[in-house]
């Protein structure tokens, strides 16, 4: 197989990134499930993505944080 052949493996960063793309966003509960990461890892995980250029939004949906990215950000 020639590395143009290999599908690249998606990351952690990808899947909390998928996550935030959605319409309702993600809890950090969320984001802890489907990384394997504790809440504090997540929430650094984000501040990297910031760091980078991400707009990272946060709302209270019933006294629940939830971190989405915006449409077209």
């Amino acid at each position: 197989m020639t590395k143009a052949t290999i599908a690249k493996k998606a990351t952690k960063t990808d899947r909390v990134l998928t996550l935030l793309k959605r319409k309702q966003g993600a809890s950090i509960e969320e984001l802890t499930k489907a990384t394997g990461w504790l809440p504090h890892t997540a929430r650094a995980a984000m501040t990297g993505l910031r760091k980078k250029g991400q707009t990272i939004e946060r709302a209270s949906v019933d006294g629940v944080s939830r971190y989405s990215i915006p449409a077209g950000a």
